[in-house]
């Protein structure tokens, strides 16, 4: 082992710590209200869920898949789960991935080719990003939400290829939406093929919860859709929504797909048993965001930070004036005062957009949210 090395590592880390931007693993407190996980529904804590897992344990294969859905970790269970995903989002075939990373990765590092080039808006998740630059294809970044960006390059940068356009239904560190049926109608008029990460739509956008795609009636003018189980689901993996053409080719040229041990019986059930309970949830689906615009309103009136105007459920509280440590030192005084609020800061976002993200629930209540904006306004005096 060489010194030296440990060395350099050491000192890349000590840079991070000095700047307020090194990353560090801590245990959630016990007895905080939640503004900060991504279980906008409250599935995640839900008797369905737990129930459905329970009965599973039951089952000789539940606690283990024992291999790569192409060897030993195929069953029923999974090929009836994708068949309801695929029905449910109105497609020809969903494939299972065990997280929305893997299913980004697998989709971008396999399907665009070289000669081939891809467009994306430049706040795309790290998973798109990270395959993307596993691909061989061209790759361009577009302004935030910017058709007129995205038509000028379309125009500007021909290809040889197939041409792909990879955007979020709903971004990440924003909550904003993107134009999607302004992008879908460009993309038609190119003749290139839209890709949408739904991780933040599915559950929380559309009539039963199939996500943004489906509320606007896009689902023929999109190659794929990438929804993700980790948050409005309550659970863990993701899949690729698409042409039953895609699901073959993934699966046998996918490598995240190929080489991944399967997700295990006990998730299975659990996805069953979430996807049984998104469309009873309108009213839930109503009340987050009747909650999340009285949030908005109220986050707006603090004189230290602002919210993105078109943010939903998601709320940046952004505090460019701030430097990384103190932005986090806010968080903790939140935390303190009782509320799970957390610091964005660089690199996940971009210098100057760091912020607090409060994220809405069903379950939080209008007066939780006066008295968090009462503990952000004191932490941030």
């Amino acid at each position: 082992m060489s010194l030296p090395f440990l060395a350099r590592l050491a000192q890349q880390l000590q840079q991070r710590e000095a700047a307020g931007t090194r990353r560090r693993l801590s245990l959630p407190a016990a007895g905080l209200v939640d503004f900060a996980s991504n279980d906008y529904l409250g599935l995640a804590r839900s008797p369905e869920l737990r129930a459905a897992m329970q009965r599973a344990l039951a089952e000789p294969e539940a606690l283990g898949s024992t291999g790569a859905r192409l060897l030993t970790g195929n069953s029923a269970a999974a090929e009836a789960l994708e068949q309801r995903i695929a029905s449910f989002h109105r497609a020809e075939a969903a494939l299972l991935f065990t997280s929305g990373y893997a299913a980004n990765l697998g989709f971008f590092s396999a399907v665009p080719r070289r000669g081939d080039v891809i467009f994306y808006d430049e706040a795309s998740h790290a998973s798109v990003k990270d395959g993307i630059r596993a691909s061989f294809a061209t790759a361009y970044s577009f302004r935030h939400n910017d058709v007129a960006d995205l038509r000028r390059l379309l125009t500007q940068r021909p290809a040889t290829g197939a041409v792909f356009v990879a955007v979020e239904a709903v971004y990440s560190m924003g909550g904003d939406a993107a134009p999607l049926t302004a992008l879908a109608d460009l993309c038609q008029q190119h003749g290139a093929q839209l890709v949408v990460d739904e991780a933040h739509s599915v559950g929380v956008y559309g009539p039963q919860g199939e996500g943004l795609v489906a509320e606007l009636g896009l689902e023929a003018q999109v190659l794929a859709r990438i929804v993700t189980f980790g948050k409005a689901l309550g659970s863990q993996g993701a899949a690729v929504v698409g042409p039953a053409v895609l699901h073959e080719y993934l699966l046998n040229f996918s490598r995240p797909f190929i080489y991944t041990t399967a997700l295990p019986g006990v998730v299975l059930a659990a996805l069953q048993a979430g996807y049984a309970l998104l469309p009873g949830l309108a009213e839930a689906r109503q009340r987050l965001f009747q909650l999340s615009a009285y949030a908005h309103a109220q986050l707006s009136t603090l004189p230290q930070g602002q919210v993105p105007p078109d943010s939903r459920v998601i709320l940046p509280l952004r505090l460019p004036q701030m430097p990384a440590q103190q932005v986090r030192a806010v968080a903790a005084r939140v935390q303190a005062a009782g509320f799970d609020v957390r610091a964005i800061v660089p690199p996940t976002v971009p210098a100057g957009q760091q912020c607090l993200r409060v994220i809405v629930h069903r379950f939080n209540t209008e007066t939780e949210i006066h008295d968090l904006v009462s503990a952000l306004r004191a932490a941030c005096a």
